[in-house]
């Protein structure tokens, strides 16, 4: 019997389901919660499809889980702006300075492979992460392949298991969404019901 290329899909993101690590989920449920008990705001980072996922997890934790949480890549005139003016490479780092970031904030990554300075790879990334470091933000992530920049810096971080190299990408991202709304529909963080859920 041949195996099509659905099937095969399919079993890798059921070993990458199997393989993810239920403790590095629940450390990054805590992280969080410090971060809202104390008053911290989100900042979720991403670019490509992890920008759409950033923003899509902005207001699953502000409806769903009392966040006040934000994304650069939402505003595309000031993005831009930032990017023809003052190069790629600021562009976050720019708008979390702009944002006033501080201690108790939290600054949440998503990427696929986390960011490398070395080989300047989303050095975008790699610098807001820095400032974050330095002014001594939460950094949180979810990761794919060996997590990067942002597994070295994080102080939670989840990193999605490889299973195939030739879908690191594809299962990174839908996995990134996988754990978000894990997370925000978590018991100890959710703080409202999603409105599916809230119909009887």
């Amino acid at each position: 019997m041949t195996t099509t290329f659905a099937r095969q899909y399919l079993d890798e993101v059921a070993r990458i389901a199997a393989a993810l690590d239920p403790d590095a989920i629940e450390h990054l449920a805590a992280t969080l919660l410090a971060v809202r008990a104390r008053g911290g705001r989100l900042f979720f980072l991403g670019v490509g499809g992890s920008a759409a996922h950033a923003s899509h997890a902005v207001n699953d934790f502000r409806k769903l889980a009392g966040f006040e949480a934000y994304a650069p890549t939402d505003n595309v005139s000031e993005l831009t702006a930032r990017t023809n003016d003052d190069g790629w490479d600021t562009v976050f780092a720019a708008w979390l300075t702009g944002s006033r970031l501080r201690p108790e904030d939290g600054v949440f990554v998503f990427s696929v492979g986390g960011g490398s300075e070395k080989d300047h790879i989303s050095p975008n990334l790699v610098k807001a992460l820095q400032l974050a470091k330095s002014i001594g933000a939460t950094i949180l992530g979810v990761v794919g392949r060996d997590g990067g920049f942002t597994a070295d810096v994080a102080d939670a971080c989840v990193i999605v298991p490889m299973v195939n190299p030739q879908a690191v990408t594809p299962h990174t991202e839908a996995f990134q969404a996988v754990i978000w709304h894990l997370l925000v529909s978590h018991p100890a963080i959710q703080t409202a019901a999603a409105k599916w859920e809230s119909i009887r």
